[in-house]
């Protein structure tokens, strides 16, 4: 989401480098730019002036020190006013049991899905969930809140037949209660505005059902309007956090920037993509980093220990080092990584890794599938046994995968060359470090690019070795 002001962000820092003193001369060109460029991703005009007079009263008159450069500097301050900005520190849920959240927001922005995805997320928790239906108005709601809750294996309350929603609430809070639930979800209607029959009903739910959580689903891709929604839910029903949805896509992201300096209610959550899974915590300092392209690395390490199996790991790892590593492993390794979610969300974590994220994204999804599409399509044998893959077999395979024969044959020369840095690698210790790095470099020299190993799904990982599970 935030790709466009991270390049901004970053082009704003360049007229800084070689400067021995941050002075108002030297400042007003790069915050002006900075200005536009959260302007232009549609952060609220009061909240952008205001972010500006923090961060140049903060870094006018200030001594660079010397392993610094002014353009690290200000980064430093530009990130610590975002993390600001967005809300210090992750804000936990209520602690008690049983906890009552009700969801609000307009129609379209994702309710449903986000109710049952912080079902899943909590039920992880120990949690033991149950999802409310209260919306009667919109077609299918209530069969779209089964349908997702069959899916995460948890109970639904639905009551079709009647329009009074406090009512269905009521019953639904009471038959969770006698279940002995400790999580209960309202999932209630929305509208495509706010209105007074929507604020008058929400109201009078708040009332019957005395939620612990009052949660705004808002998505990401309305821009400044979110913040106007966020206010009127606000001081109708009193958030206590919001979540904000699409975060994966291409929205400017200016109501994430905004949402918290305006309205004071904090952001707990955030939908990061479409599948059930995509759903993470909020972390304010998280995020800031990833706007400044300096990447998420503590977040994906989490999120790979929650997806990936350590045991198929750690067996995969001792295979390749061993010199075993075949397609079916290779097989296995593509289907790991897929676990993480798309590329596009693996590439945002990585320091640097911005403009890839915008360029490379579609072209290592397509080419991860069709590396797929090609293991797929050889017999078990010609998987665990590479080297019997010869002409009539690769045009075989080619014809089974429905790619060109020179992709099989690309695919089986990378799969090669793994096989062969993997042999020059086993000599374990100072020996088979300085052979990696000594790999690395000869890969580099021969223009072939490390993110072009695994098919081309996977960027190079080796400057995080030790610090990710794969």
């Amino acid at each position: 989401m935030f790709e466009s002001l991270t390049d901004k962000l970053t082009n704003a820092m360049r007229n800084l480098r070689g400067t021995a003193k941050l002075s108002e001369e030297n400042m007003a060109e790069a915050l002006k730019e900075v200005r536009a460029a959260l302007l232009s991703a549609d952060v609220h005009f009061k909240v952008a002036r205001s972010f500006i007079d923090r961060v140049s009263e903060k870094c006018l008159g200030q001594d660079v020190l010397k392993s610094v450069s002014p353009g690290q500097q200000i980064i430093k301050i530009i990130n610590d006013e975002l993390v600001e900005l967005l809300g210090q520190g992750a804000t936990e849920l209520s602690s008690k049991k049983p906890l009552k959240i009700m969801m609000v927001g307009l129609q379209g922005g994702g309710k449903t899905t986000t109710s049952a995805k912080l079902a899943k997320s909590l039920k992880k928790q120990g949690y033991q969930p149950r999802l409310v239906a209260c919306d009667v108005y919109r077609p299918a709601a209530i069969d779209q809140l089964e349908t997702v809750a069959r899916q995460i294996d948890v109970p639904c309350f639905a009551k079709r037949g009647t329009p009074d929603v406090p009512f269905i609430a009521e019953l639904g809070l009471s038959e969770a209660l006698s279940a002995g639930d400790d999580l209960i979800i309202f999932d209630t209607a929305g509208r495509l505005q706010v209105d007074t029959a929507l604020i008058d009903e929400i109201k009078e739910l708040k009332r019957r059902v005395q939620p612990d959580e009052v949660l705004l689903v808002v998505d990401g891709a309305i821009g400044q309007e979110a913040v106007n929604v966020a206010r009127t839910f606000h001081e109708a029903v009193s958030l206590t956090g919001i979540v904000m949805t699409k975060l994966d896509g291409d929205a400017r992201g200016g109501a994430a920037l905004s949402m918290k300096e305006i309205t004071e209610v904090p952001i707990k959550f955030a939908g990061t993509g479409e599948k059930l899974d995509d759903f993470d915590v909020f972390h304010p300092d998280r995020m800031a980093s990833r706007i400044l392209g300096m990447g998420d690395v503590v977040s994906l390490v989490e999120k790979a220990q929650e997806t990936i199996d350590e045991k198929e790991a750690t067996k995969m790892a001792d295979r390749m080092m061993g010199g075993e590593f075949n397609f079916e492993d290779m097989l296995n390794q593509f289907r790991q990584i897929k676990k993480l979610g798309s590329m596009s969300s693996i590439l945002g974590m990585l320091p640097g890794m911005g403009k890839m994220n915008m360029n490379m994204d579609d072209r290592a999804e397509g080419q991860m599938k069709r590396s797929e599409a090609i293991i797929l399509s050889m017999t078990l044998k010609e998987r665990r046994s590479p080297n019997i893959l010869n002409s009539s077999r690769r045009n075989r395979i080619a014809r089974g995968a429905g790619v060109k024969m020179a992709e099989v044959n690309q695919l089986v020369k990378q799969y090669m060359q793994m096989k062969k840095m993997m042999k020059k690698m086993q000599g374990g210790g100072k020996a088979g470090k300085g052979n990696m790095k000594k790999m690395m470099k000869q890969m580099k020299a021969s223009g072939m690019d490390p993110s072009q190993m695994m098919g081309g799904g996977m960027p190079d990982m080796s400057q995080f070795k030790g610090k990710l599970p794969f």
